[in-house]
């Protein structure tokens, strides 16, 4: 069934105490996530298994490392991270980043953390 998806109409979760998730699309193949995080809001540095995932920025500036290379992303850019590849995201300005996650297949339960003593 086709519906129209928005923030309202989506279900919503929290993570990393302060971070917010809208699951705007969800299928057995893909996810599309509208992600907000606050100044100095980061995930943990990891990689998925299968999923392969793209990272675009709606609003704000993120810091996205990628297999140990750094880069700034802007609103309306975008970048893919291949599976298997390590990678962490940060808010590090002082505005609130609003972007989206898309992943195929879906990201949920496909995730190891990398710990600091294994980089």
């Amino acid at each position: 069934m086709s519906k129209i998806v928005s923030m309202d109409n989506s279900e919503h979760y929290k993570w990393g105490d302060v971070c917010d998730g809208w699951h705007l699309a969800t299928t057995k193949g893909l996810s599309v996530i509208q992600e907000r995080l606050p100044p100095n809001a980061q995930e943990v540095r990891h990689f998925h298994h299968f999923a392969e995932q793209f990272f675009y920025i709606l609003d704000g500036k993120a810091w996205l490392e990628v297999n140990g290379e750094q880069f700034i992303l802007l609103s309306g850019q975008g970048m893919h991270v291949s599976a298997n590849t390590p990678h962490q995201l940060k808010n590090t300005s002082l505005e609130t980043l609003n972007m989206l996650v898309i992943s195929t297949p879906p990201s949920h339960g496909d995730r190891t953390i990398i710990e600091e003593k294994d980089v």
